[in-house]
């Protein structure tokens, strides 16, 4: 059984879904953002292969940088002629202190560039993570403006957005959203599958956290949908009733 992410299967759906889209409401807005979508989340597969892979360059230019800083400390440190017959205690304190100083310093050094590579990593995973962020926002942009009632009678106004968009329309378009924001959490969630970082395991856990915020507005005004929809029809079934005639 499979249990991680395939990147592959996650891209083909997202395909999958941009035609579905385009089929029905072929050249919109939505259908873009469903291009966007699948572009970002093949570039997505491009950058995890890169962060995957170890950058042996880096990783021997900083061993050679390393490497040159002991040489300089064992060096520094073999030149130091300190006679303890003749050394006071307080200058002897002075000397231990500014050894343990520069050897704080060389090792707060070697650290910094021993994490060089990570953080780059991390830093390409965290610029990709906003990309998918602002997607998201992006989504949720488009189905701002479809409000349930508007598939139903309701009394416009002059600024009331144009709306042409039938009941079952309108919810194929809500479904639509809501499965994108669906499959750009699961784009998010292959970083963290594949590059073990704290900050960037934070960034995902609040990219699903905001994913799955926007699909709950968009599941209630479903479930709003569906209740007019119910609503008329029990209208139309009482109508006849109502009149004095048999409704069969």
């Amino acid at each position: 059984m499979n249990r991680y992410l395939d990147s592959k299967k996650t891209i083909a759906t997202i395909n999958k879904l941009k035609q579905r889209i385009n089929e029905r409401f072929t050249d919109s807005g939505l259908y873009k953002v469903a291009v966007e979508l699948e572009d970002i989340a093949k570039e997505t597969d491009e950058k995890l292969k890169w962060i995957a892979k170890p950058n042996y360059l880096l990783r021997i230019t900083l061993a050679f940088i390393i490497g040159l800083i002991l040489l300089v400390l064992l060096y520094s440190i073999s030149i130091m002629n300190i006679s303890l017959k003749i050394i006071s205690l307080a200058e002897l304190i002075q000397v231990i202190e500014a050894v343990l100083n520069d050897i704080i310093l060389i090792s707060a050094a070697i650290f910094f560039l021993l994490s060089l590579e990570q953080r780059i990593k991390r830093t390409r995973a965290l610029a990709a993570l906003d990309e998918l962020r602002a997607l998201a926002h992006v989504i949720d942009m488009h189905q701002l403006t479809k409000d349930p009632s508007r598939a139903f009678n309701y009394r416009r106004t002059k600024s009331s957005p144009k709306e042409t968009l039938t009941s079952y329309e309108l919810t194929r378009y809500l479904d639509y959203c809501s499965e994108m924001l669906s499959l750009t959490s699961k784009v998010a969630a292959l970083f963290a599958q594949h590059f073990n970082d704290a900050l960037v395991l934070s960034t995902v856990n609040d990219l699903e956290n905001l994913t799955t915020g926007l699909s709950r507005k968009i599941w209630q005004k479903l479930m709003i949908i569906h209740r007019l929809q119910d609503d008329v029809v029990l209208s139309e079934t009482l109508t006849p009733e109502k009149d004095g005639q048999n409704p069969s």
